[in-house]
């Protein structure tokens, strides 16, 4: 078995321990991880994981940079470390130059950009992310935070998404949590048939029932689903516990949710096979 965790947030050792509280103040939960790197990769072999997507939070305009040296040089030790990984930007919808920040990214490596919308407080098809939007399509992939139930952060309702990608015809985009965190019924509406849109298990899992959580994968396509963490909010273990107990499922679609989905998405084909994998 090969695992790719295509869903992981991970913070400088010096700053992890704030970050790690301020989500469980945001989402009324309790983070199973540290929020390093070092834990993360340190529960890799035990879990058969050989490959990451490494993002974070640009909560503000003026920490972008910042944000994307952080990730590029992780992304490239946890490669060193003969890892599969690749790392996605953050942006910020008020950030003054999103072409110049999206090129230096490209440049560093960062293979496409992250988005929290509820976090940073704006609407996916916010016209701020619009200029974003046409810089990015045909190019590089969204990342995005999708869902909640709760009425005061509804910036990532899955049918703002569809708004958004028919306005941008040639963008690709990643609806994490299944299409929407407690909101995959609205993602089935909106979302599910559109070839543009990929998903992700991330922070799902544990909070449907398995033979839910498979009939969700069922209307989204197997073939667009991709295995996540969401570390530091949940361990691989457990996660991967959830995902075998879901009924339904040929050792195929496992295979792909687990592993070729993902290389597939994020283009790694060549270079999985120079690592072996």
């Amino acid at each position: 078995m090969k695992v790719f965790d295509i869903h992981t947030h991970t913070y400088p050792e010096k700053i992890s321990e704030k970050a790690v509280v301020s989500l469980n103040a945001f989402y009324n939960f309790v983070c199973e991880g540290k929020g390093t790197y070092t834990d993360l990769e340190g529960q890799a072999a035990d879990n058969c994981v050989k490959g990451y997507l490494l993002f974070s939070v640009a909560t503000n305009p003026h920490q972008v940079p910042k944000v994307n040296d952080s990730i590029a040089a992780l992304a490239e030790h946890s490669r060193s470390q003969g890892y599969l990984t690749v790392g996605f930007a953050g942006m910020h919808q008020d950030y003054e130059d999103f072409e110049g920040e999206v090129n230096r990214a490209i440049a560093m490596g960062l293979q496409g950009i992250k988005i929290h919308p509820d976090i940073q407080g704006v609407d996916v098809d916010d016209p701020r992310l619009f200029r974003l939007y046409e810089i990015m399509e045909g190019r590089i992939p969204l990342y995005l935070h999708m869902g909640d139930d709760r009425p005061q952060y509804r910036f990532s309702e899955p049918k703002k998404l569809a708004h958004a990608l028919e306005c941008f015809p040639k963008l690709e985009a990643v609806a994490a949590h299944l299409g929407g965190y407690k909101a995959s019924e609205e993602a089935i509406e909106y979302l599910a048939g559109n070839d543009r849109v990929w998903y992700d298990t991330s922070s799902a899992l544990w909070y449907l029932t398995p033979e839910r959580a498979g009939e969700i994968i069922r209307a989204l396509n197997p073939e667009k689903v991709m295995f996540g963490t969401d570390y530091p909010v949940k361990n691989p273990a457990g996660e991967l516990e959830r995902f075998f107990a879901i009924p339904g499922l040929t050792e195929r679609e496992r295979e792909d949710i687990l592993w070729n989905n993902a290389v597939r998405f994020l283009r790694l084909e060549e270079r999985a096979k120079e690592l072996g994998l």
